[in-house]
């Protein structure tokens, strides 16, 4: 196991967090309320963020916009926390986006799954090597959503590059996860469960060290008591939370995911943390389920 990149596999295993991007009125990504937004997270005690990841509407970002979250998160931070910049689209536009992130001072990316009606598991290979081989400096974190790619495939890819140190899970499949991992080299890896809390005590039991969130984005102490609760192995401490938060994350998971996340903003929304908006595909909440999230948000802020 290499240990070039230990202090970018030590922030993987963590809470992971998921900004997301906050709008103004004039539909602009509205830089104030994401730079507040980014400093209460750090205050909150998170010390790992992935700009331009699902929460923060990546696809739905232009690519000056991508850039300028890049820009605006990793001078936020500085040495406040480690960054793991979200990228993707086809190689060359990852690659430049890999390579903008190095440029601002950032120590990781994370490869978005890719976005194509036909993908060979031998072609998930190519595209990750390709952009892994373009940063060599950096540490390299797929981003797994595919149920058929199988661990032997990322075990190809971590022989090839050193530097992919990590992996995002996403899956819903614990079985799954713990065959993956272990035919993919178990520790030469770091495991991040990707499917945020609801997910992460299954997870954490098959080899997960850290895991991602959005709902960090609305009550940090709530995420890092889950994290704390099971680097001690205390799963029934981290069940506790997993119950406190359950109706919210149903709430985002409804429809497939459909309100993902609309969820989040409405609940910062109700804090008075920045607006609701959130561009298409995805659809702000119906007026009659806003109270519902607004009074859980609450209950969290207490």
């Amino acid at each position: 196991m290499t240990t070039t990149f230990e202090p970018q596999r030590t922030a993987l295993a963590d809470v992971v967090a998921i900004p997301v991007t906050p709008f103004a009125e004039d539909g602009r990504v509205d830089q104030y309320a994401h730079r507040a937004l980014l400093r209460r997270l750090l205050d909150g005690g998170v010390t790992t963020l992935t700009p331009n990841g699902n929460t923060g509407e990546y696809y739905t970002l232009t690519p000056e916009e991508r850039r300028l979250v890049t820009e605006l998160t990793v001078e936020e931070v500085g040495d406040r926390a480690a960054v793991l910049v979200g990228v993707g689209h086809d190689v060359a536009t990852a690659v430049a986006s890999a390579r903008h992130a190095r440029e601002l001072g950032a120590a990781m990316v994370m490869v978005h799954q890719p976005v194509h009606p036909y993908v060979s598991q031998a072609g998930w290979v190519d595209y990750h090597r390709a952009i892994a081989e373009a940063v060599p400096e950096l540490g390299v974190v797929p981003y797994i959503r595919n149920a058929q790619l199988t661990g032997a495939r990322l075990a190809e890819l971590g022989a090839a590059c050193p530097n992919v140190i990590g992996v995002k899970y996403a899956v819903p499949d614990a079985a799954r996860f713990a065959a993956f991992a272990r035919d993919a080299g178990g520790d030469r890896f770091v495991w991040v469960a990707g499917l945020a809390e609801p997910y992460a005590p299954s997870y954490f039991s098959a080899g997960a060290t850290g895991f991602t969130s959005g709902l960090v984005n609305v009550a940090p102490s709530v995420s890092l008591t889950m994290l704390e609760a099971l680097r001690s192995g205390d799963y029934p401490a981290a069940m506790k939370v997993w119950e406190q938060i359950r109706r919210f994350e149903e709430l985002r998971a409804a429809n497939g995911s459909a309100n993902n996340v609309t969820v989040v903003k409405e609940a910062l929304a109700s804090l008075g943390l920045c607006r609701r908006d959130v561009r298409p595909p995805s659809r702000e909440l119906p007026e009659d389920e806003r109270a519902e999230v607004a009074a859980i948000a609450a209950g969290w802020s207490l």
